[in-house]
């Protein structure tokens, strides 16, 4: 029986890329089978969760999605023991339980969302005196215990006092001083991984193979037509940002521009093939004082597949591109050109970076997927010499070898230095980093754009259209959105030229 089991698992992970007639029907037929198939161990329960999870994502019929659904929606039934599933590679499955630190912005959400199911772990946080001193502020009597006492129980001082009442009376800074873990206990909540869907307006089904990296030349895509965009409407927002800050805690990640959403300004972008990628920014008080930032997440067919965060300055967009691993087999490089198409089209950015994380620099995951390929192959290019004369090689050796692979070692070598598509070699030795580092010795206080200006040494002596428009453009940086600001940015030649120099390395 146990191998029998294990068989229709290899047989239904070798499904996940054929999307035929007659595949679709052995696909249905595998699904119908393991849903009354029970597995005992960790390991092939999460096979299974991820090779059906992927599948109704990417369904290849009706029926395919209607039995992924229900093994899925009632996945927390097969799971025996929820804490083997706490592994930030594996969590957020129905019925099992996790413990992780939040910061405040997202342990108040989930204690609105979630109040009986995310609580304190008390038996994995041992106190500090930074938990100490914000109780004294707050219960009578507890700084007559906490200053003088040695294990204090922290937990009998709470009472029936939970995260809420925390939350509420702590600034962010204090509590997020406290490196407080919470304790969720998923069950069969709509925010696991298991259930989570997002209501799509129509279901596309995969009848034939997946689009390759191949098939997407990205110059043809960032000029092809704009991308159908609406703006959701305030109450259908709100329950989307819910959706994705839960999507996110669960697999153990944080985003900035989630926990501080412009929570007026959501876009939906249809991407098509089952696709939508919603957009937004954050409201000017979560503003950075340069980079415009932008964030936005993707679901398939209603499952969420995904996430991405922007950070633009003039034409030039640092993007962080990030697929949950569940459906990496999928139709990566077509979104990920999908991706930076809808970027072009919103802000109207065209040079596209990529940080040495992302393709593998303390990045180990980046490393063991080849991150620096995927990229390189779509046509960008590294910034650093030193990474250019070793992509040449590492090209030279593939040609010679078709079966060759570039070495773990090899890849971190390329991953000390950025990616870049579609500029020049003006943005190759820049960074923000270098800016602030340059300024950070004559810092006078006023930060950002006023402290910018000031480093320009023949600012004064500009025409005054350019300096008005300088100005016009720090004015920008409050407005209701930061597009504008990226607009008036791109049109001038003269401060782009002076920034470029300032914080070129």
């Amino acid at each position: 029986m146990v191998g029998m089991a294990a068989h229709l698992l290899d047989r239904l992970e070798a499904m996940k890329g054929r999307f035929g007639r007659a595949d679709a029907a052995r696909t249905a037929d595998l699904l119908d089978r393991l849903s009354r198939t029970r597995f005992r161990d960790r390991a092939s329960l999460v096979r299974l969760h991820e090779a059906v999870l992927f599948l109704r994502a990417y369904p290849a019929s009706p029926r395919v999605l209607r039995l992924a659904d229900a093994i899925l929606l009632d996945f927390a039934s097969r799971i025996r023991d929820p804490g083997e599933f706490d592994d930030p590679e594996i969590s957020g499955i129905a019925g099992t339980s996790f413990s992780a630190v939040f910061s405040h912005a997202v342990a108040r959400r989930l204690a609105v969302r979630h109040p009986r199911a995310v609580t304190i772990d008390w038996d994995g946080y041992e106190g500090t005196a930074a938990f100490g001193a914000a109780l004294s502020r707050r219960l009578p009597l507890f700084s007559d215990d906490w200053p003088v006492e040695a294990n204090i129980p922290y937990q009998h001082w709470m009472g029936r006092r939970g995260l809420a009442w925390l939350v509420d009376r702590l600034d962010g800074d204090t509590y997020d001083a406290l490196h407080l873990p919470l304790a969720w206990n998923l069950g069969s909540s709509p925010a696991t991984r298991s259930r989570t869907r997002w209501p799509q307006r129509r279901v596309f089904y995969h009848r034939g193979r997946l689009l390759s990296r191949e098939d997407v030349p990205l110059e043809t895509e960032l000029a092809s037509p704009p991308l159908a965009v609406e703006t959701l409407p305030r109450a259908r927002a709100s329950r989307l940002l819910d959706v994705i800050l839960d999507t996110s805690a669960v697999r153990f990640r944080e985003l900035y521009g989630f926990n501080w959403p412009d929570r007026a300004r959501i876009l939906r972008a249809d991407a098509g093939r089952g696709m939508e990628i919603y957009f937004f920014g954050v409201p000017p008080e979560h503003r950075l004082p340069m980079r415009a930032y932008h964030c936005g997440a993707f679901f398939k067919n209603g499952v969420p597949v995904g996430y991405v965060e922007t950070l633009s300055l003039f034409e030039r967009a640092e993007v962080g591109f990030n697929l949950y691993y569940t459906f990496r087999e999928g139709e990566t490089a077509w979104l990920y050109a999908r991706l930076l198409r809808l970027l072009r089209q919103l802000l109207g950015v065209t040079a596209f970076f990529v940080d040495p994380y992302q393709v593998g620099l303390h990045n180990e995951e980046a490393i063991a997927s080849g991150a620096f390929w995927f990229y390189r192959k779509l046509g960008f290019r590294p910034v650093g010499e030193e990474a250019a004369r070793l992509t040449g090689r590492e090209e030279a050796r593939m040609a010679a070898s078709p079966g060759y692979r570039t070495p773990p070692g090899t890849l971190r070598r390329l991953a000390e230095s950025g990616l870049i598509y579609n500029a020049g070699s003006e943005w190759d030795r820049f960074s923000v980093r270098h800016l602030g580092l340059r300024l950070a010795g004559r810092s006078d206080g006023a930060g950002g754009w006023t402290e910018v200006l000031g480093a320009i040494p023949d600012f004064a002596r500009w025409p005054p259209d350019e300096r008005r428009a300088a100005r016009d453009i720090v004015r920008a940086k409050g407005a209701p959105t930061e597009v504008r600001y990226l607009r008036l940015m791109q049109r001038h030649a003269r401060l782009k030229a002076a920034v470029l120099k300032l914080g070129s390395g």
